[in-house]
């Protein structure tokens, strides 16, 4: 008996009993098991309790530290990242109400803090940041 014939005789003798064998998880579902887990661990803060946000330490959840707006009456927020080793931002970035990257293949372990603003003085704002 080949190889081949044996494991065509087992597959037809387990399925026979009722045995199945799981597809292999597509891209889109390792995409997403990915992205949830990123997200799964942002932390919520809000604009004017503090002038920076932070200091934070980047995890192996995310390769990107990413923000969104989910609070407040401000149309938009204005983000940076801030590393510990520059010691200034790295660009500033329009925060809206979904997943925005403000700064992309960070390592783990690095210190970064994120100052911030938004749209109109006066305006309130709840973020999270997933790093």
């Amino acid at each position: 008996m080949t190889d081949r014939f044996a494991r065509a005789a087992l597959v037809a003798l387990l399925a026979t009993l009722g045995f199945t064998v799981p597809a292999p998880a597509s891209a889109a579902t390792s995409t997403a098991t990915a992205a949830t887990s990123c997200y799964g661990g942002a932390v919520t803060v809000h604009y004017g309790e503090v002038r920076d946000f932070g200091p934070y330490v980047t995890t192996s959840r995310c390769t990107d530290i990413n923000m969104r707006m989910t609070g407040g009456d401000a149309e938009f927020g204005w983000a940076c990242v801030q590393f510990a080793r520059a010691g200034a931002c790295n660009y500033w970035t329009k925060i809206g109400r979904s997943w925005t990257t403000i700064a992309t293949d960070v390592l783990n372990g690095t210190r970064f803090t994120v100052p911030n603003g938004v749209d109109l003085e006066g305006s309130s704002a709840t973020f999270q940041i997933a790093f």
